[in-house]
């Protein structure tokens, strides 16, 4: 793709569409402002679609000769009428292709030029609610899929009538992937979501390479690249910015994660923030100086511009952020200073010209003063100026400097100060190389005051040298920034620095590697960044004196890199002659190596902390990083070293010169002996040497260009010689090889790619060409690598990555990723683990992998290489191991042995319910309130009712007592409730999953029984209501089915029913005439009017709209006023106010700014309550007072803001006391008078991920995705401490052992890979860490709370102390599949072998159970045994889980996907599987109790079996939803089950 076309090309824009000089257009073409898009559109309307057009280009002979692969076009079909789309593509070999869409197409047609697309989205006329639309077409993908040819540009676009459209785009990155460039965007108001008002499609086969993306950038070691002058912080003092070559990083200086803002195509040269660091600027190099503007929040690109000019080395935006300051170059390398408007940047993206200068003065920084944005100030050799802005015009006067004209002026900073200060108070300080410190009068634009600041002075001898103010050597300055109380700067010698304002004396200073080149003291004063030239970017907290490095990084091209996979390392070479090795979980630098010679090539050790370098003098130096010294120096070569690797066993090193030299070593020895030496020709590292994953074959270009060699890897002889200059006949150059891979999986394949832009799959048996791949980047491929399971291929190029389906079988086989680097990627390589993706080149870049790795297994290293302690001491391992002892193959079909008695118990495969009064268990309580009904819940002050729905069931709870009863009989989620007005009687509604009809029940409140069940409406039913005499009960069907049926409540018959046109969203009987009732929906309110005739009834419906004053708008609630009037809601806020006898709304106003669900209405009180969650009281008196014509106010008497929208209510008579229930789950006991809101019922909004009790069952800890912990006491069930994080799921929670609950703590793991323990009795966080950098899976304490065990989602069990929280071991056995089960218990392991007071297990998603033996106070941890289950290929197979039998702790229950769906019962005694129960569902949780031999498990079929593990007899328990979770108490006596946000509580009484 041709540069000036990334990362898009706007045609509209590019054409000048508007001008119609490179375009055209044909019949009726206008334009119009669009109401939705707030912006000016093209309308193409006509009867005959082809006769009204716009032709891109202007003639059929003219091309577009854009390249970009996705085209984007963003159009709304005009309604009611067709449209078509024709787009002309050039394939490679010239031919043009057309490619029609359009709804009036019925089916796909093709020819050899011709495809002809139906709009499946819309075929036929578009209906009348169609909306504007992003339609995105892979336009290489659709021409290779169906017609097998490689698309080249696209030529020209034709849009017919009938459509609006907006802008057509051209690109090769996917949008809505990330941030979308604001020209692309459609306008979404706050509050709303893109997909509820717009719609996007993507026009792909289902044949490409998946996920897309399958690359996501994780995380960046570098810092610089233009310059190192340039970091931030954020007002909130917890994040910095800083630039990175090409990319912009927001780093949070806690967590150490990185957000990324990416697309400058060169290194960015500056950055500024303004006042409130909302809005982001950035400039970047290169002949075209291109300036960004950011929202800092979100990472949205907010605008983008050019201006004549280059080298553009300063930005600084004013405090409110609507001017820009720039400074650059003009084509004459003339200094241009430039001011922009960007007032309206934030809301409309436009950015304005105000003023343009050019000066001859050097400029090293300018400023724009923060309390007066029309002025600026501005530094550099020989010169200090003052400048100011007005009337467009930009001018400037120098300060005076008398003696001091020749220094050399590096940084400004203005005094601190009330921003509203007059500008004669103003001072303004400057800094120079030669250590002066200037005091400057703003208003009077003379110096006050110069002070020199000095070295401390050394003695010599007993003789002092004498420093004067001009002979001494100053500090050299390089930049000064001012707090209210200090200043700081930076210098070259290395030394950031801290004085106080009269500089009389340094209180603080912080020495650094090389020399400071930015300081910047956070808005708080509390912290002072610092970087310096060489890389180091850190912060000096002020309060405590610490210093804190946030980043390391190389200052010159990154040469290669190697990865130790068991200690998660990575070394890297640089040409700024530095060898570094880096943590790859901190990024931290944790050694670096120096050397004069230039280090090229470096190789890790497969297994031992060593690594080897190779020199530009043709050196080899080998390593060792434990004890940090040399090793041994080869010196046999006599040219640069291009290419180090170690043999995969590690018994052998390889090296390879430019001089063609190539040597063998011995690396199981200390010295590294030279074995062979042979002459080869080799070309550039480091992918220039590759040894097969069996460490037999060494592949590597020579003994020529054109030659590819395979040769022994233990001897070096020759075995195969490929000439890849010859495998293409036809083509018209010589063809070389540049780089060789094998394939891990397969050592019968070695990749080549050559200098044609191909990559070859060479047979290392016969030397033919098995496979290859053409243009795989524009230019030469730099570095290949294949992933350890064959299945995918990296490629770098052209500065981008590219990921390869590696058979190649896809119609797509590769996709690219144009993020990051600004420089050649020198190599990129996956990690061992397969996790992500690592290349250099400008910087360091770690990826993200999303495709999940293939389920085969990968081969295990033998006994013998695989000694006890690595197996037992808990370091990391690359697969997993082998038990020393291997048990026998795990059968599933053992029979009966002598010693070992094994029962395979049968259980009946449907779901049979127990009956009344024969329950294993009791349902004891429920907790939550469904937030997602709508008028599910109702009190009646007076006869003391009080009922809500959780899940699919009602319950009735009594809040005097707090005791419940449960009314079930639902198999779906209750969507509302009514109650008679006596409080006898209340009805239900929910879907039925054995009908298509939903389900009402009806049910007598004091047995609780139900005395019917009726069904009529289709879809869900939206409300229902009782009459004012409990004669009829009204429901009303949801949107897909909208009709209102009426019933009679003696025999509960369907008495009449009436279908109306548009959604239903409210219905209320009359209070005083049964006869009346009313609803509302999308098309006003219906009055509607009971007939009777005999035993015949009729409903007369009136349907009336909303007001034209309201605009347009949909009804949303209603409710009565006595008798004669009506009050309705509205979407947008308003209330209406009706006369129920003449049908008209008379008064209406404003009562929220959103929408409006719930209303209430009692005496002259009405109640409001909105999706902005405000709970308002009206005195509406005046309503019923007013007369035609006269203008009546209602006054607002008090509100409240609750924790979500509102969907029930239910208040007492006179509306003091009341019961509200909101979208959070939560009902609220409102008092008015009291002004008091009280928590009635609590539970979760989002999915509950865990349940669990303490150990003395006094309380029980919960957790969701909504990232809440929250503790209950029991047996009451109210909540009694909540723990927000935000932003983050909760996936775990568990109690500290501890009894007593004065020192009880809860622990829990989030999605970020922390882990947050918090103390009850404080309510406070105790300790926060991140052992972690994936969501956290798995979380308990040790038996005897010494340490805390959690599990990543990428399978690593970290062990962390609880002193510090530092992680004091990592079992990495589980290693890339996610661990679903962490147990501990104590008992003693002698009997085992083995020394150790607790037993746990971890449990994996690949069917593996590891059982390990600890004593966490001796620091020992030791594998006991390893149980692998077998399985049949299956994708997304249910989780695997395991227990300890709680009355047998040698027992291990499994269960998992297998060849049956059972639970195993394992001895770790005996080693072999002694008992078997068959159940009929995949298991999703299952739970021990200590009590009766009792289990418990879930399934996804929303059943809950409850087990006798001795007998096999069971019982099933229906639930609303998939089962997540159960826990039964450690007495056995209660049991959690959680289906969904749905909790259950339950009384185990037995089987």
């Amino acid at each position: 793709m041709a540069r000036w076309q990334h990362p898009y090309v706007n045609i509209f824009k590019h054409l000048k569409v508007e001008e119609w000089k490179k375009s055209s257009k044909e019949g009726d073409v206008t334009t119009y402002t669009d109401k939705t898009l707030k912006c000016s559109v093209f309308r193409i309307k006509g009867p005959v679609p082809t006769n009204s057009y716009i032709l891109l280009p202007k003639n059929s002979s003219q091309s577009l000769g854009l390249t970009g692969r996705y085209l984007y076009l963003l159009f709304r079909p005009t309604p009611t009428k067709y449209f078509v789309v024709h787009i002309d593509v050039t394939a490679e070999e010239g031919q043009v292709v057309r490619l029609s869409f359009s709804n009036m197409f019925k089916e796909f047609k093709s020819t050899a030029t011709w495809l002809q697309f139906p709009y499946l989205w819309l075929i036929g006329p578009a209906p009348i609610s169609v909306r504007w639309t992003c339609l995105m077409l892979d336009l290489e993908c659709m021409l290779l899929s169906y017609l097998n040819r490689s698309y080249s540009h696209l030529k020209s676009i034709k849009l017919c009538a009938n459509m609006a459209v907006k802008n057509l785009f051209t690109s090769d990155l996917l949008a809505f992937d990330g941030p979308v460039p604001r020209e692309m965007a459609f306008p979404v108001p706050r509050g709303s979501s893109w997909h509820d008002l717009y719609d996007y499609i993507r026009c792909v086969t289902s044949l490409q390479l998946l996920p897309d993306p399958i690359l996501h950038l994780r995380r960046i070691i570098g810092f610089g690249g233009a310059n190192t002058k340039h970091a931030l912080w954020t007002k909130s003092g917890d994040e910095v910015v800083y630039p990175c070559h090409a990319v912009i990083i927001s780093m949070n200086i806690s967590s150490k994660q990185q957000r990324f803002f990416i697309g400058h195509t060169d290194k960015v040269s500056a950055l500024a923030f303004n006042g409130h660091t909302t809005l982001l600027a950035s400039a970047q190099t290169g002949s075209h100086g291109v300036v960004r503007v950011w929202d800092h929040q979100s990472g949205n690109c907010l605008a983008m511009f050019r201006i004549h000019a280059h080298s553009m080395s300063v930005l600084s935006f004013s405090y409110s952020g609507s001017i820009l300051c720039g400074v650059g170059k003009d084509r004459h390398s003339k200094t241009m200073v430039v001011v922009w408007n960007t007032l309206h940047v934030n809301k409309e993206g436009i950015v304005t010209v105000l003023a343009k200068a050019h000066t001859d003065v050097d400029i090293h920084t300018m400023k724009v003063a923060f309390f007066d944005e029309t002025r600026m100030v501005s530094c550099g050799r020989d010169n200090i100026r003052l400048w100011r802005m007005r009337n467009g015009t930009l001018r400037s006067c120098p300060v005076n400097l008398g003696e001091y004209h020749s220094l050399d002026f590096t940084d400004v900073a203005f005094e601190e100060g009330i921003s509203s200060g007059h500008v004669d108070d103003r001072i303004l300080f400057a800094s120079s190389r030669s250590g002066h410190i200037f005091e400057i009068d703003y208003s009077r634009v003379v110096i006050r005051n110069v002070r020199r600041l000095l070295p401390a002075q050394e003695q010599h001898g007993d003789r002092r040298e004498k420093w004067t103010f001009k002979t001494g050597p100053g500090i050299a300055i390089n930049s000064i920034s001012l707090s209210a109380s200090f200043c700081a700067t930076g210098s070259e010698d290395g030394f950031l620095r801290l004085w106080p304002l009269d500089f009389s004396s340094v209180f603080l200073e912080a020495e650094h590697e090389g020399p400071v080149s930015l300081v910047s003291v956070s808005s708080d004063s509390l912290q002072v960044l610092a970087a310096t030239s060489t890389g180091n970017l850190g912060f000096l907290d002020v309060s405590s004196r610490g210093y804190n490095t946030l980043m390391r990084s190389h200052t010159d091209t990154v040469l290669g890199f190697s990865l130790d996979g068991i200690r998660r390392h990575l070394t890297t070479a640089s040409s700024d002659g530095t060898v570094r090795i880096w943590s790859m979980d901190s990024l931290h630098q944790l050694y670096d190596f120096v050397s004069e010679d230039n280090p090229c090539s470096v190789a890790f050790h497969p297994s031992e902390q060593v690594f080897s370098c190779g020199f530009s003098s043709g050196i080899i130096r080998v390593f060792d990083i434990s004890s940090a010294k040399l090793l041994v120096e080869h010196k046999h070569h006599r040219g640069e070293v291009v290419g180090l690797t170690f043999s995969p066993n590690g018994e052998f090193m390889y090296s390879a010169c430019s001089q063609g030299s190539l040597a063998l070593y011995n690396s199981s020895e200390e010295d590294h002996n030279v074995i062979r030496v042979v002459c080869m020709y080799a070309h550039r590292a480091p992918d220039a040497l590759t040894v097969s994953s069996n460490s037999r074959c060494l592949a590597f270009v020579g003994p020529s260009e054109y030659i590819v060699t395979i040769a022994d890897a233990r001897a070096l002889d020759e075995l195969l010689h490929v000439d890849v200059s010859i495998l293409d006949v036809e083509s018209p150059r010589l063809d070389s090889a540049l780089k060789v891979c094998f394939a891990p999986a397969s050592t019968e394949h070695v990749l080549v790619s050559t200098s044609a832009n191909k990559v070859l799959w060479i047979s290392t048996k016969t030397g033919r060409l098995l496979r290859e791949v053409s243009k795989v980047h524009k230019n030469q491929c730099s570095s290949l690598a294949v992933s350890e399971d064959n299945r995918f291929l990296l490629t770098a190029g052209d500065n981008a990555v590219k990921v390869w389906d590696y058979s190649m079988q896809l119609h797509i086989n590769s996709q690219v990723m144009f993020i990051g680097h600004s420089e050649p990627i020198r190599q990129v390589s996956f990690t061992p683990d397969q996790l992500a993706v690592v290349s250099v080149g400008d910087a360091i870049f770690f990826w993200d992998f999303l495709a999940h790795p293939a389920d085969s297994l990968t081969e295990i290293q033998s006994p013998a290489e695989l000694t006890q302690a690595q197996m037992s001491n808990g370091m990391p391992r690359q697969t997993a191991p082998l038990p020393s002892s291997p048990p026998p193959r795990l059968d599933i079909g053992i029979i009966d042995q002598a010693d070992h008695e094994v029962l395979m118990l049968s259980l009946l495969q449907a779901c049979v319910t127990p009956q009344t009064g024969e329950e294993g268990m009791r349902l004891k309580a429920v907790i939550g309130y469904n937030g997602n009904g709508r008028g599910n819940m109702v009190w009646s002050a007076d006869k003391g009712l009080f009922a809500y729905s959780c899940g699919c069931i009602v319950v009735v709870e009594y809040l005097h007592t707090g005791s419940q009863k449960h009314l079930r009989g639902h198999n779906e989620e209750v969507s509302c409730l009514a109650v008679t007005n006596d409080a006898q009687t209340v009805a239900s509604a929910a879907g039925d999953n054995s009908s298509d009809r939903c389900l009402i029940c009806i049910w007598d409140v004091q047995s609780g029984a139900c005395r019917s069940t009726i069904s009529h409406h289709r879809g869900a039913v939206q409300c229902l209501a009782f009459s004012r005499d409990d004669r009829y009960l009204l429901s009303v069907g949801d949107f897909s089915e909208p009709e209102v049926a009426l019933w009679s409540t003696k025999s509960f018959q369907l008495l009449s029913s009436v279908r109306v046109s548009g959604p239903i969203h409210d219905a209320a009987f009359s209070p005083s005439t049964a006869s009346q009732l009313a609803c509302v929906g999308t098309m006003g309110v219906y009055f509607c009017l009971l007939l009777s005739q005999g035993l015949d009834v009729d409903l007369k419906v009136q349907c009336v709209k909303a007001p034209a004053e309201v605009g347009d708008v949909e009804m949303t609630a209603l409710c009565y006023h006595m008798d004669s009037y009506l009050f309705t809601s509205t979407n947008k806020g308003h209330v209406c106010v009706w006369d129920v006898k003449s049908l008209r709304c008379f008064m209406m106003w404003e009562a929220d700014e959103g929408e409006i669900g719930v209303l209430q209405c009692q005496g002259n009180s009405l109640l409001t309550g909105s999706n902005t969650r405000w709970l308002r009281m009206w005195e509406v008196e005046a309503v019923c007072d007013s007369k035609p014509g006269q203008k009546t106010t209602v006054g607002l008497e008090q509100e409240i803001m609750l924790d979500g929208t509102m969907v029930s209510a239910a208040f007492d008579n006179t509306m003091d006391m009341g019961i509200v229930g909101t979208t959070a789950g939560t009902l609220w006991y409102i008092h008015w008078s009291g002004n008091s809101s009280i928590r009635l019922v609590s539970g979760h909004k989002a999915k509950v991920n865990d349940v669990v009790f303490s150990s003395n069952e006094s309380h029980f800890a919960t957790c969701s995705e909504d990232g809440s912990v929250r503790v209950w006491s029991a047996p009451s069930n109210e909540l009694v401490v909540q723990f927000q994080v935000l932003s983050q799921a909760c996936g775990c929670v568990c109690w500290s052992p501890s009894v007593d609950m004065d020192s009880a703590c809860v622990a829990a793991g989030y999605g970020d890979g922390t882990l947050r323990i918090f103390r009850l009795i404080s309510s406070e966080m105790e300790m926060k860490m991140q052992p972690h950098r994936v969501a956290v899976t798995a979380i308990q304490y040790s038996a005897y709370g010494h340490v805390i065990l959690s599990s990543g989602k990428n399978g690593l069990v970290a062990i962390s102390s609880l002193q510090n929280g530092a992680t004091i071991r990592v079992i990495r056995d589980h290693k890339g599949a996610a661990i679903t089960t962490i147990q501990c218990i104590s008992k003693q392991s002698k009997n085992f072998g083995l020394d150790g007071k607790e037993l746990w297990l971890a449990a994996s998603v690949d069917r593996r159970v590891s059982v390990w033996v600890a004593d966490w106070l001796k620091n020992k941890c030791d594998l006991l045994d390893w149980l692998t289950f077998p399985a049949p290929a299956y994708l997304g197979p249910p989780p695997s889980l395991a227990a300890f039998c709680p009355t047998d702790p040698s027992l291990v229950v499994y269960t998992g996907f297998g060849v049956e769906k059972e639970l195993s019962f394992y001895s770790l005694d005996t080693k072999q599987i002694v008992k078997k129960i068959s159940i009929p569902h995949w298991a999703t949780c299952i739970s021990l109790s200590s009590k009766n031999q009792l289990i418990a498990v879930g399934s996804r079929e929303r059943v809950l079996k409850l087990i006798t593990s001795s007998s096999g007899r069971f019982q099933n328990f229906l639930h609303n939803d998939s089962l997540q979770t159960c826990h039964f108490s450690p007495s056995g006596t209660l049991l959690f089950t959680v289906a969904y946000n749905e909790i259950l509580l339950w009384e185990v009484q037995g089987l």
